[in-house]
């Protein structure tokens, strides 16, 4: 431990709960917010998660549990990212070290870990509706305590933020939202609202006039007068030259912008908006990163990052690892786009993640993205398919959660060819049950038209993006995160023929059928039965809808036992449609499931994680041997 660490480290070991930050001198809270920062870097280091944002809102956090007292109080961080120093300052200091490990704390709020954390996210653009709800019913049950939603100016580009900042406006309840303006999301903001909050910002001729003209009346033997009167009027005389403020416009008080690292200007702002009988806005301004050098100077690269040297930043990696799906991805749909000048790529704020940053390099004309919207990147891509694009739209799989509604009406309905490529499908370990992609076959494989394929690994993903974008119609390709299992890559792509799977393996004894990242898993499954003279075919499915029919019954008349196994849920999912299809057969094999069960799955190493809910090779093949004969 450094010599920094030795002299400074006893005040944090003193702060085991908010009351305690409530004591301290603003010398000390500096002190903390130093100490706060090098505990950030030293656990994310070694475990991975959300760096930046949380570098940037160490004044802020301490600020408002200077002011405020949770539990009582509610505090609501928007996806929640960035909750790393409450959870530090809420009981849970001791515990941190186990940020995002295996049965640690989670890296979002829970309100299953902490009686501190009101509200659980993880997603975007949730806080300020969540914020209401709680203000009304403690109005309606005679209660007076104070709501906070802290939301962050990416995931103001959210169209439920402004839902909720409409309703909120229109109701006038008692409510602070705190809006945490970095400039960035995960990726550089874009849109409308950013460029609003930059000219809120900034600001200089408003400034220049404003200076200016309180200079003048001061100087003036009646302009004392004047000014008073015109500060009780509108509160500034920013609004004798600039329009007013769209949130003020919305019901809101809006105060700011204020230095986010301000400590001192920040609680007195919020003692302010404490004493406002109604909703106020507090525009803060923050630096991602702020206190690590590498974190600041790339706030993407450090927004949600694997392990890391703390000395030069560099994110520690395998020797010489595979290209990730991601990468395989970003790649492939280059390519294409230079065959097909019609193919364009859509993503929610996400260029970096979803691997779409080259495409947007080398064709900009052609990647649009719509900021935290996937609702309305979904409707988009919608109307550029009517108009005769090829548009991909690459999103996180829980994300396309948000967007359910748009897929199936909008895209579906029409039967409409959009591709939706649907990255970290199944569990992504660490970041937990908020980002694990494992809903979107059970959602799809309802929706009519609606064409659902999964690669076995990452060359198989190359050939299925070239059919889907050859395809007529919705299509969803869903691949996991992080790398591919080194396989070579075909030099050609080909497409792959419509709802046909592919034997692995052929056996006598039984057949499993295995969808995605599960193929693999099958093989070893089948060794492992191999190993007491159990012999098992594995079939790789491809698609889960349209299943190879032809290809199941085939197996339904010639094994007694099927298992199937996907990395998504059993309800509704794979297995269920080849339950269906055997169901209108003649045939009655004996079919075993193996997937998510009904309930949400927690954060730590996927494989651990597969282990726990019996999903893993060794307890898919005691399960099989135990069973299968009977």
């Amino acid at each position: 431990m450094s010599e920094y660490s030795l002299i400074k480290r006893k005040l944090i070991d003193n702060i085991n709960s908010p009351e305690d930050i409530k004591k301290l001198t603003n010398e000390q809270i500096a002190q903390l917010a130093s100490e706060i920062r090098e505990m950030l870097i030293q656990v994310v280091s070694r475990n991975g998660g959300h760096l930046a944002p949380n570098l940037g809102v160490v004044e802020l956090t301490l600020a408002l549990h200077k002011v405020f007292s949770t539990p009582e109080d509610k505090i609501i961080f928007d996806v929640g990212h960035q909750s790393y120093i409450h959870k530090i300052i809420t009981g849970r200091r001791k515990e941190f070290n186990t940020l995002r490990q295996y049965r640690g704390i989670s890296g979002f709020p829970k309100i299953s870990e902490s009686k501190h954390d009101a509200f659980g996210t993880g997603h975007s653009s949730t806080s300020i509706s969540a914020a209401l709800g709680m203000a009304i019913a403690r109005d309606l049950q005679h209660e007076n305590y104070n709501v906070i939603a802290v939301i962050g100016d990416g995931s103001m580009t959210g169209g439920m933020a402004f839902e909720a900042l409409d309703n909120a406006g229109n109701l006038h309840k008692k409510l602070i939202v705190v809006l945490n303006d970095n400039e960035m999301s995960i990726s550089k903001n874009v849109g409308a609202m950013s460029k609003y909050l930059y000219r809120l910002r900034t600001g200089e001729i408003y400034t220049k006039i404003k200076g200016d003209f309180e200079g003048w009346l001061k100087s003036m033997d009646f302009g004392q007068d004047v000014l008073k009167f015109i500060q009780r009027v509108k509160g500034s005389v920013k609004y004798l030259m600039i329009p007013m403020s769209v949130f003020e416009e919305l019901g809101f008080t809006y105060l700011g912008p204020i230095d986010g690292h301000d400590y001192n200007g920040m609680v007195k702002l919020f003692e302010t908006a404490k004493r406002i009988n109604g909703p106020v806005l507090i525009h803060v301004l923050t630096q991602k990163g702020r206190g690590y050098k590498p974190a600041e100077e790339n706030p993407n690269k450090f927004h949600g990052t694997g392990p890391f040297e703390i000395a030069t930043g560099k994110k520690i990696e395998m020797d010489n690892p595979p290209l990730t799906y991601t990468e395989v991805f970003g790649k492939t749909i280059i390519k294409m786009a230079s065959a097909d000048e019609k193919i364009v790529a859509i993503t929610a704020a996400m260029p970096d993640g979803t691997g779409l940053t080259p495409f947007a390099e080398k064709y900009p004309e052609r990647f649009f993205d719509v900021g935290i919207a996937e609702q309305h990147a979904v409707t988009a891509a919608a109307g550029m398919a009517v108009a005769g694009l090829n548009p991909v739209v690459a999103v996180y799989s829980t994300f396309l959660q948000r967007a359910y509604d748009s897929v199936l009406h909008d895209i579906c309905m029409q039967n409409l060819h959009v591709t939706f490529c649907l990255d970290r499908a199944g569990l992504v370990g660490d970041d937990g049950c908020t980002h694990h992609g494992v809903f979107d076959y059970a959602y799809l494989h309802s929706m009519p038209n609606m064409t659902i394929m999964a690669p076995k690994d990452e060359n198989e993903l190359r050939h299925m993006l070239f059919t889907a974008l050859d395809h007529d119609g919705p299509i969803a390709l869903r691949y996991p995160r992080g790398y591919g299992l080194g396989v070579a890559i075909d030099e050609d792509i080909h497409t792959i023929p419509l709802g046909k799977a592919e034997v692995l393996k052929y056996g006598s004894d039984l057949s499993i059928w295995a969808l995605g990242t599960m193929a693999d898993m099958a093989v070893k499954v089948a060794e492992k039965l191999a190993s007491d003279n159990i012999s098992a075919a594995v079939v790789n499915m491809r698609f889960i809808k349209p299943i190879d029919k032809d290809l199941l019954l085939e197996h339904a008349a010639k094994y007694k036992t099927i298992a199937v196994i996907e990395e998504g849920v059993v309800l509704g999912g794979a297995g269920s449609a080849v339950l269906e299809i055997i169901n209108d057969s003649k045939y009655i094999p004996k079919v075993y499931l193996f997937g998510i069960p009904d309930k949400f799955v927690g954060h730590g190493p996927r494989e651990q994680l597969l282990k726990d809910i019996g999903m893993d090779a060794d307890t898919i093949a005691n399960k099989i041997k135990s069973e299968k004969l009977d």
